[in-house]
């Protein structure tokens, strides 16, 4: 079974093109588990008259972050093998198919994607190439975090090593990440499997020029270490 994770938050603008792409490429026995975190638009409307009982709604956590709406959706989450996606992108067709064949050899993958403007113009071919990323567990953990969620799947074990996030988490993806990379098995694959938007009302600013300082940053990768520590050994 698969479960797709989803936080939402105000994203009436893109959610019904988004879950239609995820919708068309999972099977009967699959889910959709939308958090949403208190939005006043149109999305859960959207949502509920999309009429599908794959997708399912929960209340999310109402703390004004993506790291703990995923949480709750990663709480609910049903499957054995977890899909991460934001609500404003969309699937490519083949995202699905080409993940899980990758899913029967290692634990977590992630994909590349081409970064696209809210017209769906492409800004980008490349996200690996614009944000650096590279395969590495260390890398990843000191030097450039490249495990962006909507691009990561992942099988269960991570899922359960992973929950609950550690208090001081900075992010959701990058946790993730460095558990399955530290504790089980990661392959960064080169297909791009989703049209990554950004249009400046994203509640995710992960492809975007970190606003924190070098000693925030440091303090970030120092907290996820520590926490490292509570369910391996380094």
């Amino acid at each position: 079974m698969i479960s797709v994770c989803l936080a939402t938050y105000n994203g009436q603008r893109f959610i019904k093109r988004q879950i239609t792409s995820i919708l068309s490429q999972i099977g009967e026995e699959d889910e959709v588990v939308v958090s949403d975190d208190g939005s006043t638009d149109d999305t859960l409307t959207i949502l509920r008259d999309l009429n599908d009982s794959r997708i399912r709604i929960i209340d999310g956590a109402h703390r004004h972050s993506p790291t703990w709406n995923f949480e709750k959706a990663l709480e609910g989450a049903r499957g054995e093998y977890i899909f991460l996606s934001d609500q404003d992108d969309v699937w490519m067709p083949e995202k699905v198919s080409v993940t899980m064949k990758y899913l029967q050899q290692y634990d977590c993958v992630v994909s590349d994607n081409v970064i696209v403007d809210a017209e769906g113009s492409v800004i980008a071919d490349s996200f690996y190439a614009i944000n650096k990323t590279r395969p590495g567990k260390y890398y990843n953990l000191l030097i450039k975090n490249g495990y962006l969620g909507c691009c990561m799947a992942f099988r269960r074990c991570v899922l359960e090593s992973a929950l609950p996030f550690p208090s001081d988490a900075p992010d959701h993806d990058g946790w993730i990440g460095n558990v399955a990379a530290f504790k089980y098995s990661v392959c960064f694959i080169p297909d791009k499997l989703i049209h990554y938007s950004r249009h400046g009302g994203n509640a995710s600013t992960t492809s975007d020029p970190s606003a924190f300082s070098f000693w925030q940053k440091l303090y970030f990768r120092w907290s996820v270490i520590l926490n490292l520590f509570h369910i391996i050994k380094l």
